[in-house]
Parts: C-alpha cells; structure tokens; sequence
C-alpha cells in the first residue's frame, strides 16, 4: 500500500480525494526558501505558503538554528520554574504590539488563540455574546466555530455558543446596530483570508473601533493571518491606526518551524490572573522551541524590513495578476489584496478548482479559500523575488489557457 493510500485510509479520505482531483496526490520530500519537493522529485514554487504561515519561507536558517540550540538547552518547559525564550518573548511582543497591549498568552494555534480571546473577553465583561461577520474565519474548535459562520462546518457541531451575532463584513453600522446589553466583544479579522481575501471599505476599522469604544465592547482583531507584515504593515490594524484591546497572533509567529500564537491583551482585561493565576492555560503553549523561533522570527521581519517588501512585491503581483485578468475576464472576475495576501475570484469555484489543479501540474502550489471556494489565494513567503512572481504569472497564463480549452463549449 502506498503512503497516499494509508492517508486516505487512516487520516481524511476527502482530502484525499480532493488531492488526487487537483494532482497533489504526492508525498512532500523537502523545502527550502520559497520552493518544496516532492518524493518523485519534482519541485514547486510555494505561493500557498501554509497559507500565510511562511512569511520567511522554509527552514529559514536562523530560524532553524535557534530551534536547533533551544532543543540542545531545554526543549519543554517543567511549568514550575520560568522559561527565558517565552518570557523573553512576551516582552518584544508587547513592544511590537498596538499601544497597551502589554500581556501575551500563549498557545500551538490560531484557533486557540482565539479561544483564549472569547474566553478573556467574558471573563472580563462578564458577558456572553459575540459579534461576528459574514465570511469570518476564526478557526474549528467549538468556540473558534461559533464566531466562524460557515454552516458546512457549523451543522454538525451544533448547538455552538449561544449569543453570536452575524453581520455583513465591512458594514461598521450593523456592528453598532447589533450591539447589545450582553454583547462582549466584536470580533473581525482587518482584511478576510477564508472569506476570500476581501478588503474592507477604507475607515471601516476605525469606525468600528469607535463604535466599540463608545458602547463598551471590546475589540478583539484577528490578525492571525493579516499579521507580521503578510499586507505590508507590521499589524494589519496599522493601516488604520486602530488599537484593539485583543489581538491574536499566530502562524507566521513561529518563523515557520515551529507551531505557536498569541493573543494580546491590555492588562485589565487579563487581571482575573491575580486571583485565579490557572484559570486558562495550556501544557505546550508558549513551549521554549517555539518562543525561540518566535523571537527570531520576530527579529527577521524586522532586519529584513518584510513588511516593506510585501508592499513592494505585492504591488508587483497586483499590477501582473491585473493583466492576466484582462486576458481572462470571463474567468477572473475580480483581482484583490493589499501585500502579499492576495485573491483571485473566479466566476465559478469548478473553474476555480481547474485552475489550482492546472497551477499544480506546472509546479505552482495555491488553494482556494475555505469559506469562499470561488476565490484562490496567493500568499508567498515575504521573502519571493520578482523573478519568482513572474515564474507564477507565467504559469498561471498557461493555466487559465488549459482550463479555457477544458470549458470549451460549456461556459
């Protein structure tokens, strides 16, 4: 039996299937940079990017080299003593962090550090409700679920958390309209990923920063994937110079070596640790293999000045995928994004799921979005060059021509 088979037999016979269908019923060998091979040898150009957790790529060296260093001291935490990377880490997040946001906790995931954000948000204001909006994403465990309002994943987990209110992304009066005496907090990511990768209306988060200030509801910004320069500022709020009292972090945190998040809170709001210091915690969050990536990591975007060079590329990749639309209309209705977190939508998501399967087989690795099939996602490690991003276009011009012959008749 071969190794895609025991997959499909023993962990997620969909995925599987949906695999084989695009060409990606290989195995993964090795990476380096912006580039993976797989075990039959062939290499791919990586513009999913564990969607949006490579922002440095693969085994970026320094990154690497911490992890190999913290494994050599100390690889887990005893929990009773104090671990210096996490420590150490908690404090250049809260400088780097928007204005008062100066307490971290730590977690593996960016859906439990949005657990840990509804679970504070409560704790705080002791209400329950929640405000969310449509296309959100917030992750799959049942609390991340609830504010996630997708019903192909909400259905067979019901009932969910009750007192989640839904609204139109990018619409700051239905937040102030659906605002209640037990609402806790409006949670929204600054630009949607799984949504589609749609970009709000310019003012929109100070509005809704407003909005929340003034009715006494906390702001949690989900800036797990907008974070650590994917659009082309450190903190996607920045745009708008928006100051939440939560923020998640997490994939790109980990330098893409180590699994880790953090969610970031002003100091009051986490003041229920003084008198219950373990009323939420978790045995590997904030482990010393990931704090030393995650300080690293941290010090690479900034010598590197990533953020700067997603604007940059990312322009670069807008102004290209513009004329490749130009060539396709009747395919690619729409091209969107700021930075490297970047969209196309189709017109319909079977053309969508052609394209990533053509993109594929000509060495290009994309995904379409989970909330949004009809959109594929292009988000690069911050450090692809031009030339990689013209290799793409390239191969996206062929695809759309393939999938053009293989509609033929049928559009």
């Amino acid at each position: 039996m071969t190794l895609f088979e025991l997959y499909e037999r023993h962990i997620n016979p969909g995925l599987a299937g949906l695999l084989r269908f695009t060409g990606l019923d290989k195995v993964e060998s090795h990476a380096e940079g912006v580039y993976v091979w797989d075990t039959e040898g062939k290499r791919y150009l990586d513009f999913l990017g564990l969607y949006g957790t490579l922002s440095l790529g693969h085994r970026h060296p320094r990154v690497v080299a911490a992890v190999k260093a913290q494994l050599e001291r100390m690889p887990m935490s005893v929990r009773v003593l104090i671990s210096e990377p996490t420590t150490r880490l908690a404090a250049r997040l809260a400088e780097l962090a928007p204005r008062g946001l100066s307490m971290v906790y730590f977690g593996n995931s960016g859906a439990e550090g949005v657990e840990a954000a509804l679970k504070f948000a409560r704790f705080y204001t002791g209400k329950p409700g929640f405000i969310t909006t449509e296309g959100g994403y917030h992750g799959k465990t049942l609390g991340a679920l609830s504010v996630t309002p997708r019903e192909p994943y909400q259905q067979p987990a019901r009932p969910l958390l009750p007192g989640v209110t839904v609204v139109p992304f990018g619409d700051a009066k239905a937040i102030e309209e659906a605002i209640g005496p037990d609402t806790a907090a409006v949670i929204v990511e600054p630009i949607q990923g799984e949504g589609g990768i749609r970009v709000p209306p310019e003012g929109y988060l100070r509005e809704v920063r407003r909005i929340t200030q003034e009715k006494g509801v906390l702001l949690i910004a989900d800036e797990v994937q907008t974070g650590l320069g994917r659009t082309g500022r450190f903190w996607a709020v920045d745009w708008e110079g928006v100051e939440p009292d939560i923020l998640v972090s997490a994939k790109a945190l980990g330098g893409g070596v180590m699994p880790i998040s953090a969610t970031l809170c002003r100091p009051e709001i986490l003041s229920i640790y003084k008198s219950e210091p373990l009323i939420h915690s978790s045995t590997f969050g904030g482990n010393p293999l990931a704090a030393a990536a995650a300080l690293v990591a941290l010090q690479v975007i900034e010598e590197e000045n990533l953020p700067q060079r997603a604007l940059e590329q990312g322009q670069y990749l807008l102004a290209g995928l513009a004329q490749v639309q130009r060539a396709y209309p009747e395919f690619i209705q729409e091209v969107r994004g700021r930075g490297l977190m970047v969209g196309l939508e189709f017109s319909d998501a079977d053309i969508g799921a052609v394209v990533v399967a053509e993109l594929a087989s000509r060495g290009v690795l994309t995904a379409f979005g989970l909330n949004n099939p009809k959109v594929v996602r292009l988000e690069p490690p911050l450090i692809v060059e031009k030339s990689h991003i013209d290799q793409a276009l390239e191969a996206l011009s062929e695809a759309l021509k393939a999938t053009q012959l293989a509609f033929e008749g049928v559009l």
